[in-house]
């Protein structure tokens, strides 16, 4: 039986209808929480909402594009003024093209760090804001093990997950004094929509894939989008209220 560890808690989740993004969702709203998913894709968002409401708890659904800040700021404006505050905000948005640094273009680049950056950092200003209303929150930035260093192919994403880091460090740092805790989520090598999409454009099957990825990471497996729930509703829950500037790994053991 459920704990609802995350009781009437309001959580805000950037690229929500996807991936981990929104496994946490419906897993968050199983702990009790009330959920607000951001992202373009209102079928997929309106299914989770359906989830978490089997559940007894409730949520919204916000389309947004984050590649524009008003966008970003119409989320936050749009879960205040729904449920009087917000808890927690878990940003997971994020695009993975492939981009080596010695061909990578200046549209992909800028792609790039306006979805897994930009985005993120006026999100976060919003989470901020809102935040001090009620004295409190936790912050997940979704991290990469890309972000120390990063393979060949990866480069602009890499330093978008580096530049998150940074951003992690920084808000743990400077808004701790508020109880406003920031940490950072690195993810392992995981099959999501986006992951098996990019793999199979460039020819690559799912099953292929995993296989490959079997014999490449230490634990034997990609890991799965619900293998990180534990992890966030811990670092949403009151259990992590004394950490912030943490770096969670949940990688199957790579390090890249």
């Amino acid at each position: 039986m459920s704990l609802l560890r995350l009781k009437n808690k309001v959580i805000v989740i950037s690229g929500g209808t996807k991936g981990v993004g929104r496994a946490f969702a419906e897993v968050a709203g199983r702990e009790g929480a009330k959920i607000v998913i951001g992202g373009r894709d209102e079928k997929s968002g309106k299914e989770a909402l359906r989830n978490i409401r089997i559940f007894g708890s409730e949520g919204i659904f916000v389309h947004c594009d984050l590649l524009k800040v008003e966008d970003c700021r119409n989320l936050f404006e749009s879960a205040y003024e729904k449920y009087g505050k917000i808890d927690g905000f878990f940003n997971y948005a994020g695009v993975t093209p492939v981009s080596p640094l010695d061909t990578c273009d200046e549209e992909t680049f800028e792609w790039v760090m306006d979805v897994n950056f930009k985005a993120a950092f006026f999100c976060c200003q919003e989470a901020i804001k809102y935040m001090r209303k009620n004295g409190n929150g936790s912050i997940v930035l979704t991290g990469s093990a890309h972000a120390w260093g990063g393979q060949k192919n990866r480069a602009a994403y890499a330093c978008s997950k580096g530049v998150l880091l940074t951003l992690m460090e920084h808000i743990a740092h400077n808004y701790a004094n508020e109880q406003i805790r920031c940490n950072y989520l690195t993810l392992g090598w995981t099959p999501t929509e986006g992951e098996i999409s990019l793999r199979e454009s460039l020819g690559e099957t799912e099953q292929h894939l995993r296989n490959r990825a079997a014999h490449i990471l230490p634990m034997g497996r990609m890991c799965e989008p619900g293998d990180y729930t534990e992890a966030l509703i811990y670092l949403m829950s009151d259990d992590s209220k004394m950490m912030t500037g943490g770096n969670f790994r949940m990688t199957a053991g790579e390090y890249i």
